[in-house]
């Protein structure tokens, strides 16, 4: 499968800095992948996506993205991508519609026409099917610099997803989003993963949104600390737990203890596993159980505790 995303040994250095914030990372993202990218605060994550999308130079290393060199084909790298920025970046003077279209014209998808409904039908489609999905129909031919802030970043997305790039970078993506909007971007960004094979490469302080991603990586203080999948990740920092009671709570205790588990008791009896799954655990349980609940680990979870073993400081 090809890598639409290569970095190798990448640095970033800034002037009157002592050390680099970026110091040698080196990971690849491959085709139709949902990439999660990671970090606390000042790990080295905006400055790496900025390099990745063009609008920071580096220090050195090798970046290419969609199979294009980033010092050599700068433009082709800028036309394979679409990008969700943490900060805004529309016209506040133009209306909604009016960003949008310029983008697209920018893109080279259709000529540009002075109005809307002089544009294509296909475009005039497009952008109608596209706000909503967000919700934001209404507010279409309302000057940006009038709408909330909230709306702003609904045409924000909008634009970045017009030209259906085949590497959409998303920077804190819902951002300012309420739970309704929120959902239905990610409905969104999924179908156009399943239609077209998008590559998405996310960052984000909602790390429930990452839960169902192919790979997170975690940078922390300028390095690669953690590259795997979701489910490696929680394997190496959280045991999973069996939340078991009976009505013979003193023979259950001697059970588990006896198949080498180790018990504690709260309000009912946890027993925290790695070595062995919870239906082998069940199924060498001779005393009668009256509950029986599995208690699986999040990503959020296992963030967390990462941060907090590496001390890291928790974003």
């Amino acid at each position: 499968m090809e890598n639409m995303i290569y970095v190798d040994n990448l640095v970033k250095q800034y002037d009157k800095t002592k050390t680099p914030s970026v110091k040698g990372i080196s990971f690849d993202v491959k085709e139709g992948e949902f990439f999660a990218f990671l970090g606390p605060n000042g790990a080295g994550k905006t400055t790496t996506i900025s390099i990745l999308t063009t609008t920071l130079s580096k220090t050195s290393g090798r970046v290419a993205i969609a199979g294009y060199d980033i010092d050599q084909k700068a433009k082709k790298v800028r036309e394979n991508v679409g990008i969700i920025f943490q900060q805004p970046s529309l016209d506040l003077q133009l209306s909604a519609e009016e960003n949008i279209r310029f983008h697209a014209c920018l893109y080279g998808m259709y000529g540009y026409r002075p109005t809307f409904k002089m544009m294509p039908k296909e475009y005039r489609k497009q952008v109608m099917d596209l706000s909503e999905v967000i919700g934001i129909q209404d507010a279409l031919f309302k000057p940006i610099k009038k709408l909330s802030g909230g709306m702003q970043r609904k045409f924000e997305i909008i634009r970045s997803l017009i030209h259906t790039p085949r590497i959409l970078f998303l920077d804190e993506p819902s951002q300012g989003l309420d739970a309704v909007s929120r959902r239905g971007l990610w409905d969104y960004i999924n179908n156009v993963r399943r239609e077209n094979g998008t590559t998405v490469f996310l960052t984000t302080h909602y790390i429930d949104e990452a839960e169902h991603v192919d790979r997170v990586c975690i940078i922390n203080q300028g390095l690669i600390a953690f590259n795997g999948t979701p489910a490696i990740m929680k394997q190496n920092l959280l045991k999973q737990e069996v939340i078991l009671d009976s009505d013979n709570r003193l023979a259950l205790i001697n059970e588990l203890t006896a198949m080498g588990m180790d018990p504690r008791v709260e309000d009912h009896v946890i027993v925290p596993y790695q070595n062995m799954t919870a239906q082998e655990i069940i199924a060498n349980l001779e005393t009668k159980l009256t509950l029986l609940k599995m208690e699986e680990p999040t990503l959020e979870d296992a963030y967390v505790e990462y941060l907090l073993r590496t001390g890291g400081a928790i974003a």
